[in-house]
């Protein structure tokens, strides 16, 4: 079943800075993790992840740097001691809004 994308709204945040706890990673890269854990579920494009990136990066969620690796460079993120945090309450308040769903769509049940 094909999934809404606008179910994705406000949980963008999450997700990359989730990717972000597990390792230091480029910007295809995490598009392509991001859509292989999810089962293609979630597919960034550039344009959307980028300005995100960049976003968390001038709020101090975020921080980057370029390292090369086969005659190209990259430019790697990682999650700040803030980003964590950040990522701690988005986890907690999206645990209790799909519970709240939950709990909704199986009342009556």
């Amino acid at each position: 079943m094909a999934v809404d994308k606008s179910l994705l709204t406000g949980s963008s945040t999450m997700l990359v800075l989730k990717l972000l706890s597990e390792k230091d990673m480029y910007g295809y890269e995490m598009i392509d993790t991001l859509r292989k854990k999810s089962q293609n579920v979630f597919e960034f494009k550039a344009g959307t992840l980028y300005p995100l990136l960049h976003g968390l990066e001038e709020k101090g969620m975020l921080k980057s740097y370029e390292q090369e690796f086969l005659g190209k460079t990259r430019k790697y993120y990682s999650i700040t001691k803030e980003g964590r945090k950040l990522l701690k309450s988005k986890t907690e308040e999206w645990k209790e809004y799909s519970g709240a769903i939950a709990s909704v769509l199986a009342y009556g049940v």
